[in-house]
């Protein structure tokens, strides 16, 4: 049975630093399996027990205790639990403009998401998150700062390698580079042209690579990006659309609404309403 918990403290902006949405723990039944699929946040699960396999693009990972796996957003994965030994694991779930920052100095990519644990932190992860809740009204901060600490811990357990790096390594680089680089500019009138100047890449290399790995062009991604950000607007704020849609990179409102509509199969005005709808029903 999966116990789970939640940071009900929302944070104090769009995208902070570093945000943990929710923690959890599970003894998994035979086969008990996800994906393939993806999600929108980074998530790390823990083996405490028992055996399973994590598949990400043609790489398959077989995991035993002491270990642990890392899942990136918008990255097609897939893990099963073993049929003779199921896994029992934990695990965190978290987002930030900080974590591509964290985790470009560590040895880990899509396509090598798999981690030692160390032997005092992160065991017992779960419980130092859950006894921060319990003993505070106040969230966010004491389950940041456990946090904080176990990247801290992640840095030490895998570094990156300064030396020359493999090519698939190289190229996860790149498509990690890519990824901050959108995150960062979404606001702004950019380009995959300016990107791959900025990364110093040929431009149809890079859009080639980083459709390989995260499953649509980055101009795409981009959309996607820009839309998931104003759909944060229009739900948390009292922007007008305009504000909203200079927020997420368009100068243009109409071409905005256009977009949004593309993406969610209605206006911005059109969401917003059945969202406040939605909340007055809850």
């Amino acid at each position: 049975m999966a116990i789970f918990n939640y940071n009900s403290e929302r944070p104090f902006r769009g995208n902070p630093d570093l945000h943990l949405h929710y923690w959890g723990r599970e003894q998994c039944l035979p086969g008990h399996f996800f994906g393939p699929g993806v999600r929108d946040v980074y998530k790390i699960h823990f083996i405490h027990a028992g055996t399973g396999e994590v598949t990400v693009g043609e790489q398959t990972h077989y995991l035993k205790p002491g270990q642990a796996f890392l899942t990136y957003p918008h990255i097609v994965t897939a893990y099963t639990a073993d049929i003779a030994n199921p896994w029992a694991y934990s695990w965190v779930a978290f987002t930030g403009e900080q974590v591509d920052y964290i985790l470009a100095k560590t040895a880990l990519s899509p396509e090598h998401p798999i981690f030692p644990m160390d032997e005092q932190l992160m065991p017992k992860l779960y419980e130092l998150l859950t006894q921060a809740a319990e003993a505070s009204d106040s969230l966010d901060l004491p389950l940041k700062a456990i946090m904080y600490e176990f990247f801290s811990l992640l840095l030490r357990a895998v570094p990156a390698v300064p030396d020359v790096l493999p090519l698939p390594r190289q190229k996860s680089i790149y498509v990690e580079q890519c990824l901050h680089f959108l995150h960062t500019h979404y606001c702004e009138n950019i380009s995959v042209e300016m990107m791959s100047s900025s990364l110093k890449l040929d431009r149809k290399y890079l859009s080639s690579l980083f459709k390989r790995t995260i499953g649509m062009p980055p101009q795409q991604y981009l959309l996607n990006f820009r839309i998931a950000k104003a759909c944060e607007l229009l739900t948390e704020t009292l922007c007008t659309i305009g504000e909203i849609s200079r927020s997420v990179g368009y100068q243009d409102p109409l071409l905005f609404s256009r977009m949004f509509k593309k993406v969610k199969g209605c206006s911005p005005k059109e969401y917003r309403s059945r969202h406040l709808e939605n909340d007055i029903v809850l």
